[in-house]
């Protein structure tokens, strides 16, 4: 029988016990930050031009830089809080030597890095790789994980579907001026309106590939292999799992097959422009003439058909089915408490922190996740194991064999010492929180404080003169013609919002809470109309 340890080793928790104790000490003697200045990244001022700045903000007597955020975000974005693609840096501020040069810097002038991270949403379109897997594939997505969407909402005709409401007019009205356009591009079927670019589902590939395909037979001679491999195609396509899959092995293939349909399209078109020019004429007839409405038709079956549904942008208000950023929705939330989210949406930060590149990280938008403070420990002890694991293969010591005792400890120290553990919040993290009036941040988030909107309502304050409130009352009054109840239009205008430009969260939530009442025989009567009343009531 293989020994677990040599004689004498001491026991592998007491060595995991020892090799957390080394990582808080490591972690304790970092400088904690006392006055950060903030840089705005975009693509007229990145890397290089913060990396000139860092020794005129060393003189101001900051002990911190702090930027916006780094990675992928949309094209031409100003604020960086659209990302697009966790994996990368954003190539409109600068390169990944850039960046070096950036915390050197910085690190030379005795300045710490805090970085801002976005976990709670991403920027939608079409350089978003995980959303284009989502709007081609739905529910089988490998990307379906990562985005919060209400596959059976209230409304029966967005089953299985995800609303995306971009439009600039009813969907029929700009489908027969001709503005929705379909493409083929390499081999792969896309929908273009104007800038906006969508992928077609590919088991309806065959509705393009296949018309007139009695045509093209009279055309080509009997055997021809580019008219066999054409129909082989269209049987690919026909046999493709259904995006509604679920099961692992058909949603790989589905993956891996749709892909090799886009290659052998691709292919036939390059060798063979008998049928290219088939393909191409199938595209024009699919996009329709406008002024002949029943052109349109074989556009209409073929995106009734996609995963999406395209709708004027005035529907988001009260049928989108899938979260977003408060009411923007080109801004759609991740689920960031799976696991499989987490780490790929902070392998890159977490490298940057690892390797000292970065210090911090100011968090944006917590109150949107599921679990803020699930979020916050994961990403504290993200870092801690990262730590741990350097420690240990520095000392020749296995870390698949430690790991395990590794977070069974810090689990423990969590448990037993809570807030009071050196590894509770070891790693410098600030959230973007708006406290209000007494609001106190929660104890059970593992941060050093919020970004600080409450220290300056505190500065502004000083200078506010209480004596003048009701001077201020008086003249406000007469200039409007009457005295306003404070409290009353707060909770008047938060009904606003709810009922107008959040009406489709709050459908949504009732939904959920009708789904609750009906379980029970006490509850069941309520009706959707008074839960989705009952709701708005309570948050408001």
């Amino acid at each position: 029988m293989r020994q677990e340890r040599e004689v004498g080793a001491p026991p592998i928790e007491a060595r995991a016990h020892r090799l957390l104790d080394e990582v808080a000490a490591e972690l304790a003697a970092i400088p904690q930050p006392v006055a950060t200045y903030r840089l705005q990244l975009h693509k007229g001022f990145g890397f290089r031009d913060a990396t000139d700045v860092v020794p005129y903000l060393a003189e101001l007597g900051i002990t911190d830089l702090y930027t916006s955020p780094v990675m992928k975000a949309a094209p031409g974005s100003v604020h960086g809080y659209d990302v697009q693609d966790h994996q990368q840096l954003n190539p409109e501020i600068g390169s990944a030597p850039e960046l070096d040069a950036l915390s050197s810097a910085a690190r030379e002038h005795g300045l710490g890095y805090v970085l801002d991270i976005v976990p709670n949403h991403m920027g939608v379109g079409s350089g978003n790789s995980l959303w284009l897997d989502l709007l081609e594939n739905g529910p089988s997505a490998r990307a379906a994980r990562f985005f919060d969407v209400e596959w059976h909402p209230v409304k029966e005709e967005l089953a299985d579907k995800i609303l995306i409401p971009v439009l600039g007019d009813r969907y029929g009205a700009v489908l027969e001026r001709g503005e929705l356009q379909v493409k083929l591009v390499n081999g792969a079927l896309q929908v273009h309106y104007y800038d906006h670019v969508f992928p077609v589902s590919p088991r309806s590939y065959g509705q393009v590939l296949s018309h007139r395909l009695d045509e093209l037979e009279k055309k080509l001679p009997g055997g021809d292999p580019s008219l066999d491999e054409l129909k082989s195609i269209v049987t690919a396509v026909s046999n493709l799992p259904s995006r509604h899959e679920q099961d692992p092995e058909k949603r790989e293939e589905r993956r891996r097959e749709k892909e090799v349909v886009k290659r052998r399209v691709a292919a036939l078109c390059a060798t063979d422009p008998r049928i290219r020019e088939h393909l191409e004429e199938n595209v024009a007839i699919f996009n329709g003439k406008p002024g002949d409405p029943r052109s349109f038709d074989l556009l209409d079956r073929l995106l009734s058909a996609q995963v999406y549904r395209l709708a004027h942008w005035r529907v988001s208000s009260e049928e989108i089915n899938y979260r977003r950023f408060f009411d923007i929705n080109s801004l759609a939330a991740i689920r960031v408490e799976d696991p499989v989210v987490f780490e790929e949406a902070h392998r890159l930060p977490l490298r940057l922190l690892a390797e000292g590149k970065i210090t911090g990280f100011r968090v944006d938008h917590p109150d949107g996740l599921a679990y803020p403070s699930r979020y916050f420990r994961l990403l504290q002890d993200a870092h801690i194991l990262q730590r741990a694991q350097a420690a240990a293969e520095r000392r020749g010591e296995r870390w698949d064999e430690l790991e395990p005792a590794v977070r069974a400890e810090l689990s423990r120290q969590a448990r037993e010492r809570g807030g009071a553990s050196p590894l509770f919040k070891p790693v410098y993290v600030v959230a973007e929180k708006i406290l209000g009036g007494n609001e106190r941040l929660p104890d059970t988030w593992a941060v050093r404080g919020t970004t600080g909107y409450d220290f300056l309502n505190q500065v502004n304050g000083l200078f506010v003169d209480p004596a003048a409130r009701e001077m201020m009352n008086r003249i406000y009054a007469r200039y409007i013609g009457g005295a306003i109840d404070f409290e009353e239009l707060v909770y008047q205008k938060k009904k606003l919002v709810l009922y107008t430009a959040m009406a489709a969260e709050m459908n949504l939530l009732a939904r959920q809470l009708n789904r609750i009442s009906e379980a029970n025989r006490w509850t069941r009567d309520f009706t959707l109309y008074s839960l989705r009343t009952a709701l708005i009531e309570v948050i408001a």
